[in-house]
């Protein structure tokens, strides 16, 4: 059994309501969620002029692959209606592999650890809540040190408590 975790995340549409059905649909297309972060809001990095962002980390114990997981998670992110017509633009769902085991993988299709998850607030704070001892292969820093020496400088808010 592998183990994988993602960040789900969205700004359009009803965001909470998404994040509660690509957890549905996660757990019936790639694997069982065995921990899940609660609930954060963060204004948008990147493309700041757009609806703030509602992110989750999840961890996830799949039999899939991470080229199959990917495949599917992106089959989830278009039934639910992600529209891909801007790099970090709005979106209704998006679901990143921030981690598959302590796997590095750099194909066009997938990169592993996350390239760019040690950059952003909004993945380190409920990541840190879920893994905080996880060690990040690349850098061989927990997810907690991580955070610390975290550039970012968005306000991440709880916004829901997972129960």
């Amino acid at each position: 059994m592998n183990k994988a975790y993602l960040l789900t995340g969205g700004n359009i549409g009803n965001p909470l309501e998404n994040l509660g059905i690509a957890r549905g649909n996660i757990e019936q297309y790639c694997g069982k969620i065995i921990l899940c972060s609660d609930i954060y809001r963060t204004a948008a990095w990147g493309v700041e002029d757009q609806p703030d962002f509602f992110n989750q980390a999840l961890c996830i114990a799949t039999n899939q692959t991470p080229e199959v997981l990917m495949d599917a998670l992106l089959n989830i992110e278009s039934n639910m209606g992600r529209m891909r017509t801007a790099k970090m633009g709005p979106r209704t769902i998006d679901i990143d592999i921030l981690f598959f085991n302590a796997l590095i993988i750099n194909t066009p299709h997938l990169q592993l650890p996350h390239p760019r998850l040690h950059l952003r607030k909004f993945v380190l704070t409920p990541m840190a809540q879920i893994a905080p001892e996880l060690v990040h292969p690349v850098f061989n820093k927990t997810i907690i040190a991580l955070l610390e020496e975290c550039p970012d400088t968005l306000n991440v808010y709880k916004i829901e408590t997972n129960n």
